[in-house]
């Protein structure tokens, strides 16, 4: 159910993409090891929750602003593939689920840049 109450950030495909990737990871990290709590879950879901929370936090800034926000955004998306990779060498996740993981990282940091070239072009136009 939509709430009657939302923000201009929500409609961004970006943040709507990273946060479905941010419920992905933290479906798969239920079955990580008990051990791993607070080792490569932890680290793993706070940087795929780490993308949506950048988006959502600069996306009321200046274009220069927001542009810092999405590059931390990207950097937390990269993040997101070593935390992946290692649950997969670790036998936390499955191929098939890292290959998603990255299939999903991949489209966001793309979209990522796409949005940061774009609030640089209009940066430079208004100069």
């Amino acid at each position: 159910m939509k709430s009657k109450y939302y923000f201009k950030f929500e409609e961004l495909k970006i943040y709507q993409k990273a946060i479905l990737f941010g419920e992905e990871v933290n479906n798969q990290i239920s079955s990580f090891p008990k051990e791993e709590t607070y080792r490569l879950s932890s680290q793993f879901i706070r940087a795929a929750d780490s993308i949506a929370l950048n988006i959502a936090e600069g996306s009321a800034s200046s274009d220069a602003q927001f542009n810092r926000y999405l590059q931390l955004a990207w950097d937390s998306a990269h993040e997101c593939v070593v935390c992946s990779t290692k649950a997969k060498l670790r036998k936390f996740i499955t191929q098939e689920q890292d290959e998603k993981n990255r299939e999903m990282i991949t489209e966001i940091s793309k979209m990522i840049t796409a949005y940061k070239n774009h609030l640089k072009k209009r940066m430079n136009t208004k100069k």
